[in-house]
C-alpha cells in the first residue's frame, strides 16, 4: 500500500483553513449525534515516528467535550500484561456506546516491531494478522466504527525532524532509540510496515494514509475523513450482519435428552475419591504455576444444578494465591455499553492462574436470547465470535475447560421446594429462577444449539449429570485433572 501510495493534492493554504474550519465544526456537532446514536469509535493512530501523530491528536480532540473521549498511548507491554493473551491490552481498551478512544500507537506497532527485530517468526506473525483481523471484524459487527490512521513521511523529511528534535534540550528527550533506528532502516521498515497494511485492510475497517509532512494538511486529512466514516456509520447503524461460516474443528455432543442421569456414588467412595483427586489437583496447580500455564474452567448449568457445590470442590484443592471466581451476573451499565466480551477479557488469568467463571459468555446465546436482551442477529453471530475468542485463548496457551451441568425437571423442582422452605437457603431462589424454569423446553432447544455450534476440539463441552451432586463433583475433577495433564 505505501509503495504504491498515490500522494493525495495538497490544497491552497486558503481552501485547506476553510476545509479545515468546516470539518471541525461537523466534528464538534457529531459528537453529540454519536451520543445520542450510541456509536462507539475507536481510533488507531500509527505511523513513523516523528510523523505528528501526538501533536495532531492533541488537535483534533480539541473539538470533542472532554467527557467522551479517552486517549491511551500503547508502550511496550508491561509484565503483567505479558501474562495476557497479545489482545488483552486493546481489547480492555474499547470505548463505551457513545464515546471516542484514540489510541496512539497499537497492535501494528507491536506486531511490526516483533517482526523487525527477529522477535516474531512468520508462522506467529500469521497467526497475530488472523488475531488482528478477527478482532476489528468483531468490532465493527457489533456497531463499532473503527478507523485506522497511517501517518507517512519520507525517509529524509524524517531524517530533518529528528535533527530539529535533538538540537533543542527540551525537544531532545523525544527522539527515541527506535525513532533513530528506523531512520537507519527506512527501507526495511517500508516493507514490513506496507506488508503489514497489506494483509489487513479490510472494507469494514479500512487503512487511511496520511500525508504527514505538513501538519495542517494532515490535520485535515484526519478530522474529513473521521468525519466522512462517522456519517456513513450513523447511516448504516441499522443494519444487519452477515453470518460468517464456522471454520473451527468441531466435536460432536449428545443432545441433553439423550443423556442418562441416573449415575451415582455412595458416601464412602465419593470421600475416597474425593481426597485422592484433589491431592492430585493440588499438585498439578504447582506445576501449572512453574510453566506459566493459564486455566480457564467455564460452568453453565440448569439453576440449582449444583455449580457452587461443584466449584467448590475445584477450588478446595487449589493454592487461593493461584485462582479466581467470577460469578457472572447481569452486566453493569458501563459494562452493557461495551461489547458482550469486553468484560470477560477484564476476567482472564494471568499465566500460571487459574480462572473459574460462574455463569459466562454463553449467556449471549442462552438468556440474552430468549430474554430479547439482544438482536437476532446478534445472538446467531455470537457462536462464532466466542469461538474465535477462545481460539485467543487456546492460541495463547491457555487450557479450557467447559461444563454443562444437567439435571432433570424434577430433580430442580425438589431443589427449589427444599431452597424455598429452608431459611438458611432462600437467598439462593428468586422470582427469576421460577420464571426460568417456566422456560425449560426453549432454554433446552438454546442449550443443545450452543453445545453443538460452540463444541470445538480446542474447548469442547463436558456434561456433568448432576442428579447425583457427588457423582458430577468427582467427574469435573477427573476431567479438569485429565485436561491439565495433557497439557503438561
Amino acid at each position: 500500500m505505501l509503495k504504491n501510495w498515490n500522494k493525495p493534492e495538497r490544497p491552497e493554504e486558503e481552501e485547506l483553513e476553510e476545509r479545515l474550519q468546516a470539518a471541525r465544526a461537523k466534528l464538534s456537532v457529531q459528537q453529540m449525534q454519536i451520543k445520542e446514536h450510541k456509536l462507539p469509535v475507536f481510533v488507531l493512530f500509527e505511523g513513523w515516528g516523528t510523523a505528528g501523530k501526538g501533536s495532531i491528536l492533541g488537535k483534533i480532540i480539541k473539538e470533542i467535550d472532554p467527557r467522551f473521549f479517552k486517549v491511551a498511548t500503547m508502550d511496550i507491554p508491561t509484565e503483567e500484561e505479558k501474562r495476557k493473551p497479545f489482545l488483552y491490552r486493546y481489547f480492555v481498551k474499547i470505548p463505551e456506546a457513545g464515546k471516542f478512544c484514540f489510541l496512539d500507537s497499537g497492535w501494528m506497532d507491536e506486531i511490526t516491531k516483533g517482526c523487525l527485530h527477529g522477535e516474531l517468526k512468520e508462522k506467529q506473525y500469521k497467526e497475530r494478522i488472523d488475531s488482528v483481523k478477527r478482532f476489528e471484524r468483531q468490532l465493527t459487527d457489533n456497531g463499532y466504527l473503527v478507523m485506522k490512521f497511517f501517518f507517512h513521511i519520507s525517509q529524509n523529511e524524517q531524517k530533518k525532524r529528528l535533527k530539529g528534535l535533538e538540537k533543542n534540550e527540551t525537544t531532545s528527550w523525544r527522539v527515541s532509540e527506535n525513532d533513530t533506528w528506523q531512520n537507519k532502516h527506512y527501507d526495511k521498515c517500508l516493507k514490513v510496515y506496507d506488508q503489514y497494511l497489506s494483509d489487513t485492510n479490510v472494507s469494514t475497517s479500512p487503512w487511511y494514509i496520511v500525508d504527514a509532512k505538513n501538519k495542517k494538511w494532515a490535520q485535515l486529512q484526519v478530522i474529513e475523513t473521521l468525519v466522512s466514516g462517522i456519517e456513513t456509520a450513523l447511516k448504516n447503524s441499522a443494519m444487519a450482519v452477515p453470518l460468517l461460516q464456522n471454520v473451527f474443528p468441531m466435536e460432536k455432543v449428545p443432545k441433553l435428552s439423550e443423556i442418562s442421569l441416573d449415575k451415582s456414588l455412595t458416601d464412602e467412595e465419593y470421600k475416597r475419591q474425593l481426597k485422592e483427586l484433589q491431592d492430585r489437583l493440588g499438585m498439578l496447580h504447582n506445576e501449572l504455576y512453574l510453566k506459566k500455564i493459564p486455566v480457564v474452567i467455564a460452568y453453565e448449568g440448569w439453576d440449582a444444578a449444583g455449580k457452587g457445590g461443584n466449584i467448590k470442590r475445584i477450588t478446595g484443592a487449589l493454592d487461593p494465591r493461584g485462582y479466581e471466581v467470577h460469578p457472572i451476573a447481569s452486566p453493569e451499565p458501563h459494562e452493557k455499553a461495551r461489547h458482550y466480551l469486553w468484560r470477560f477479557w477484564n476476567r482472564l488469568p494471568k499465566t500460571g492462574h487459574v480462572a473459574i467463571f460462574d455463569r459466562t459468555w454463553y449467556g449471549r446465546v442462552m438468556v440474552e436470547r430468549l430474554e430479547g436482551f439482544c438482536s437476532e442477529n446478534d445472538w446467531q453471530r455470537a457462536y462464532n465470535e466466542i469461538n474465535e475468542f477462545e481460539k485467543e485463548l487456546s492460541d495463547w496457551g491457555a487450557v479450557i475447560i467447559k461444563f454443562w451441568v444437567q439435571i432433570d425437571k424434577d430433580v430442580q423442582l425438589e431443589r427449589f421446594t427444599d431452597r424455598q422452605n429452608t431459611p438458611e437457603k432462600q437467598w439462593k431462589i428468586t422470582e427469576e429462577d421460577w420464571r426460568n424454569r417456566d422456560k425449560w423446553d426453549l432454554y433446552e432447544t438454546a442449550v443443545n444449539e450452543m453445545m453443538k455450534k460452540t463444541s470445538t476440539a480446542y474447548a469442547p463441552w463436558h456434561v456433568l449429570e448432576s442428579n447425583d451432586k457427588k457423582y458430577a463433583r468427582i467427574k469435573a475433577l477427573k476431567i479438569v485433572i485429565e485436561e491439565i495433564e495433557k497439557v503438561l
